[in-house]
């Protein structure tokens, strides 16, 4: 979880989590559509489906053993050398270093490393410092602390260093430079998106959800079929469904904000006279669903379809700001 996520923010998520998959063997016998759920709103999905993958890699072929040496580890779906180097360091005590963000941090500052420690010149100098500096004995200690000391000292912004046990032969600290290192990533423009998400309502109030493909945006998590932009809402609907909708509510336009891109959201919610029974051309296809969030199976679900589900609009015409909505035929 804190690959790409702080640690204030995964708490409580790996709180739940491990209460619900407190082993391997638990999360390996797991549906994925339950990993899925528990991770919903942590984002970068492919972690958790990697994470799922590999209990069931460890189940099946090395009984139930995490293992303990690094090149099979490194095999293991979602384990790169950082992750692999902690957990041998961690729980096995094997010397190993470690290279995650806030190991970056500390040793670009300490040694006064320019560019930005994605490049793979810098990249590769860093690992050869981690390297160097991780010490035969004591391991686990030593890379628990380097750690610490990048979370709670060397911060991002505003760093500790009057209390920092290193400052003395930091050469950022020295040249009253700290700020200047880690260099940033070169800034690139963040393209904008646009998508039209269909709330399918029939008259039992439960929503029709499709299952996304294994790769990609939201992947393997259940989601709300997407209009295509330049389709009539009706017309797309009798494709898709093979139903017409009585009513047709456009809801108010959101921005939800990814790493590379921000996509804007605009919900449309389409009444159709239908019942939750099977519907000819769209509930014999296994990745679509009628699904209802009070009685309904738990699912996997991305965040902003989490919110799409909960708001005023699949109650009434209004949007959250109580203003009447557009409404169509």
């Amino acid at each position: 979880m804190l690959q790409q996520t702080q640690v204030a923010t995964a708490i409580p998520y790996f709180q739940r989590f491990l209460n619900h998959f407190p082993d391997l063997e638990s999360l390996a016998a797991g549906r994925i559509d339950e990993v899925l759920h528990h991770w919903s709103g942590l984002g970068y999905y492919a972690r958790a489906r990697n994470l799922h993958r590999t209990a069931g890699i460890i189940q099946q072929r090395h009984a139930g053993r995490m293992p303990e040496d690094l090149e099979t580890l490194l095999g293991l779906p979602g384990i790169g050398r950082s992750t692999a180097g902690a957990i041998l360091a961690l729980a096995c005590g094997q010397r190993q270093p470690i290279l995650d963000g806030n190991v970056k941090r500390v040793l670009c500052r300490w040694a006064a490393i320019p560019g930005w420690p994605g490049q793979a010149a810098v990249q590769k100098r860093l690992w050869a410092l981690a390297d160097a500096l991780t010490p035969e004995r004591h391991c686990g200690e030593y890379t628990q602390a380097i750690m610490d000391l990048g979370a709670s000292l060397c911060r991002r912004a505003q760093p500790v260093c009057g209390h920092c046990p290193v400052a003395a032969t930091c050469r950022a600290f020295a040249q009253g430079r700290q700020g200047d290192y880690p260099a940033s990533k070169p800034r690139r423009s963040i393209p904008l998106r646009q998508t039209r998400l269909a709330l399918i309502r029939n008259v039992q109030g439960s929503v029709l959800l499709e299952q996304r493909p294994p790769s990609g945006l939201w992947g393997g998590l259940w989601s709300l079929p997407e209009c295509p932009a330049g389709e009539e809402p009706s017309k797309w609907c009798q494709d898709y469904t093979g139903m017409s909708p009585s009513r047709i509510t456009t809801g108010t336009t959101f921005r939800h904000r990814f790493t590379h891109f921000h996509l804007d959201i605009t919900p449309l919610l389409l009444q159709v006279d239908q019942n939750a029974g099977p519907v000819p051309g769209v509930m014999d296809v296994s990745a679509r669903v009628w699904y209802n969030s009070a009685t309904g199976p738990v699912l996997g679900l991305p965040a902003p379809v989490s919110r799409l589900l909960q708001e005023p609009l699949m109650e009434t015409p209004y949007d959250e700001n109580g203003a009447l909505c557009k409404t169509g035929p």
